[in-house]
């Protein structure tokens, strides 16, 4: 008989000869009753021989059932019926001869068609452990090849429980036919080293050449709640965010633990640095508590038992009739909330550590009665567990914080962060050995540095233009206020604050002091508020007035910001635009060859790019990758100026912006400096190269008043003669491309502070339209097209 529609060691021979055995022993017996159960046993045997010899055939196990279970009777007590869950069959397979009534009402609450399965054991591992069975029985080898194996069984609620299965193979015999071979102490050896090879198991015990002889007995016991407790430990050490259906089981484990096939399970996060209770930031977890709130202060999203037993008495509250609670304390909107999303009984536990709060476990039923204080001690074995998941899960959550600030405002770039990582392990080995040191300065030598920055040009005067606009407003709606005023009460005191109100407007529509605007809101403050604040109470009409006056400024600052805004908006939108671009093509850039990189946001974006063999920690650097990542720069400013005209039109105020490229020809060192928390260039002769940065872009042409930064214009700043050539290389590749237009332009840069000799190349840059890349267009033409 085959165990299984599978490869299997034993042949399988259903036989009786062990319990028969036993029966003749009995015989002896000086219990009479015992004696009278053996000859009555005996007798089926000598009716019935095949039961001892061994049956083959499953058809004739099924003809001999009533024989069968009457040989079994003494092993399936009656009075056990409803308790055991008992069955007699063969190894590792569903095929049952004798079962308990228990085991029977429970396949049969399962369902019509389900089958139980053993569900760890596969089809190898089945093959393995056939043979481990003849290592013991035949060749009385102690080797423990024993696992614990599961049935999972749902009950008539739908919940999987779990059943352990015990094994009884002392009715069991194996024989060695003429197709076994035998196993030496070397086979079983190279047995040992090759557990997960089934293939050498079944050179050494080919397919059914071992005889299988008798039944065993497997007893089963309930063990759900330890399953149950196993899967949540698990499920809280593998839990993945990402993962959709973690919620789901982690729900059914909590349902298998308390048998209530209806109860949902939600958590609430607990905010100490604002005392307050939120939901966790994942769309798949709910809080009942909550509801339809992200947050809550604690005594007004839980009741005052609920606050007291949580936080004070550290212990679950269990709520076994919402609606009874409800009623007692209309005023609580805690039971509002869990009536409205049908919840008639609850157990809230604290999820602490170490006296803190980290949350709140929330297990809900739509049943009264349901949940209650009795079997919510079950959540004494589950929350230990949830407390370290939770501490763990809040660290997770602190340092990916930590990691979002350090991305955001002081990120080290992922192409030095090596080297951060070197320092930072000899620092925490030096606090380790008892010498503390301060953190050792990184420093990187030997690299070629690149500057680039994008513009907005005029910048102040047109930030100086949107200040003059809004004071002008402002001043006007306060000169309407005040002719008013004096119509009505033509008082000295009101016709000065209004003469000086009209001298504020003329003063500044000529020409905006560097004083002007400070003095003006001072004006306004101490003198303009307080009276209006005055007249507001006196006249209803002046009130009316003043509070349209007032709708006019901005809330926070309580200032007419209407055309700063626009021009802070406009700025805001193009380094948006302008850095996210440079991103974009910064992460291509870094696949080529790896690179220092960082930009800053001013009134533009610029950039600062590092390359070289110490930045690399690699011996492959070459100068065709500093050349590369020159002809790259060059290349992305050109897309920046195209991607920003394409926008300009959207702008709430219409900018222009200027490019600029500087060229440094020689190495330098850069240090990170540790109170700045960015990179320097290192040493005297390398500050040259600060020196031109910060100056170059306001410096003019020699011998004119002339800007050397304009706008349409790509303009790159260099010293040396070999760098004109080398970037004129670079241009005529780009115009090929059709980036740049024909015309070169060679200017010299007037001199700044400590440096002279500086050049620029300054060439036309080619634009085009969103929906037609085919035309390009001078920045002239660009402006008639989209004007």
């Amino acid at each position: 008989m085959r165990a299984l529609d599978q490869d299997f060691p034993l042949d399988i021979w259903i036989s009786f000869s062990k319990f028969f055995e036993q029966y003749r022993n009995y015989l002896k017996s000086d219990n009479e009753l015992l004696k009278d159960r053996a000859i009555r046993v005996l007798k089926i045997a000598e009716e019935y021989p095949e039961l001892e010899e061994g049956i083959r055939s499953e058809e004739r196990v099924q003809e001999l059932l009533p024989q069968i279970k009457m040989v079994l009777e003494d092993s399936f007590a009656q009075i056990l019926q409803s308790n055991e869950i008992k069955i007699a069959t063969i190894p590792f397979n569903n095929n049952v001869l004798q079962s308990s009534e228990r085991y029977k009402n429970i396949i049969k609450a399962a369902g019509k068609d389900f089958e139980p399965e053993i569900k760890n054991l596969d089809e190898d591992h089945y093959f393995i452990m056939g043979c481990s069975i003849i290592l013991k029985s035949y060749y009385g080898y102690s080797i423990d090849f024993r696992r614990p194996f599961f049935y999972d069984i749902p009950d008539e609620n739908g919940i999987t429980r779990h059943y352990r299965i015990m094994y009884n193979a002392d009715f069991i015999e194996i024989i060695k036919t003429d197709d076994a071979r035998d196993i030496t102490k070397e086979d079983v050896a190279e047995l040992l080293d090759n557990f997960d090879n089934v293939e050498v198991w079944k050179e050494k015990f080919p397919p059914n050449s071992w005889i299988f002889k008798g039944i065993v007995l497997a007893n089963m016991f309930d063990v759900t709640t330890d399953v149950s407790l196993s899967d949540f430990k698990t499920s809280l050490i593998k839990y993945d965010k990402t993962q959709g259906d973690f919620v789901d089981s982690f729900q059914a484990i909590f349902r298998a633990i308390f048998n209530l096939h209806e109860i949902k399970v939600g958590f609430s996060n607990y905010n100490p640095e604002e005392e307050v209770l939120e939901k966790v930031p994942l769309r798949n977890i709910d809080s009942y508590i909550l509801f339809n709130r992200y947050s809550d202060r604690c005594d007004t999203a839980l009741c005052g038992g609920t606050n007291y037993y949580l936080f004070e008495k550290s212990t679950y509250f269990a709520i076994s009739d919402v609606k009874r609670y409800q009623k007692s304390t209309p005023e609580e909107k805690m039971y509002a909330n869990l009536i409205e999303q049908n919840i008639n009984s609850a157990i809230l536990a604290p999820i602490k550590s170490e006296g803190k709060m980290l949350g709140i476990l929330e297990i809900v039923s739509p049943n009264v009665h349901e949940l209650n204080s009795i079997n919510a001690n079950k959540l004494q074995d589950v929350m230990p567990y949830l407390v370290d998941s939770v501490l763990r899960s809040k660290s997770k959550a602190e340092n990916e914080l930590e990691l979002i600030i350090q991305q955001e405002c002081t990120s080290i770039h992922p192409s030095v962060h090596w080297k951060f990582r070197q320092e930072a392990k000899q620092f925490m080995r030096s606090m380790l050995e008892g010498t503390p040191t301060s953190f050792k300065e990184v420093v990187f030598d030997n690299v070629y540095p690149l500057y680039g920055q994008i513009d907005i040009k005029g910048s102040s005067e047109a930030r100086n233009f949107a200040i003059q606009k809004d004071l002008v407003l402002q001043l006007k709606g306060i000169a309407k206020v005040l002719n008013k005023v004096i119509e009505s009460d033509p008082l000295p005191i009101y016709e000065q604050l209004n003469y000086r109100t009209n001298r504020y407007i003329n003063s500044i529509t000529e020409q905006l002091q560097v004083d002007s605007e400070q003095k003006i809101v001072n004006f306004i403050k101490k003198e303009i508020t307080p009276l209006f604040k005055h007249l507001k109470k006196k006249n209803s009409e002046l009130n009316i007035l003043i509070e349209q006056y007032e709708d006019v400024l901005d809330k926070n600052i309580k200032t007419v910001y209407k055309h700063r805004k626009a021009y802070d908006d406009s700025v805001m939108l193009i380094n948006k635009k302008m850095a996210a671009l440079l991103d974009q093509k910064q992460d291509e850039a870094q696949g080529m060859y790896p690179h220092y990189f960082e930009r800053f946001k001013t009134d533009g974006v610029e950039h600062n790019m590092y390359i070289g063999e110490s930045i690399t920690k690699q011996n492959s650097f070459n100068k065709v990758y500093l050349y590369n990542l020159r002809l790259w720069q060059l290349q992305v400013m050109c897309e920046m100026e195209n991607a920003y005209y394409q926008m300009k039109t959207d702008l709430p105020v219409a900018l222009d912006v200027a490019s600029m490229v500087l060229v440094f020809n020689a190495s330098l060192s850069v240090r990170f400096r540790m109170d700045e928390k960015r990179f320097d260039v290192d040493g005297t002769y390398n500050a040259r190269y600060e020196v031109v940065k910060k100056r170059v872009d306001k410096s003019k042409i020699k011998g004119t008043d002339q800007r050397i930064t304009e706008k349409g214009k790509l303009v790159i700043v260099y010293s040396q003669s070999s760098d004109e050539r080398e970037y004129i290389k670079y241009i005529n590749f780009l115009q090929s491309k059709n980036y740049l237009e024909e015309e070169i332009e060679v200017v010299e840069i007037e001199n700044l502070q400590g440096v002279t000799g500086l050049k620029a190349l300054r060439v036309n840059i080619l634009y085009h339209k969103k929906e037609d890349n085919k035309e390009f267009y001078t920045y002239e033409d660009l402006m008639k097209e989209l004007n």
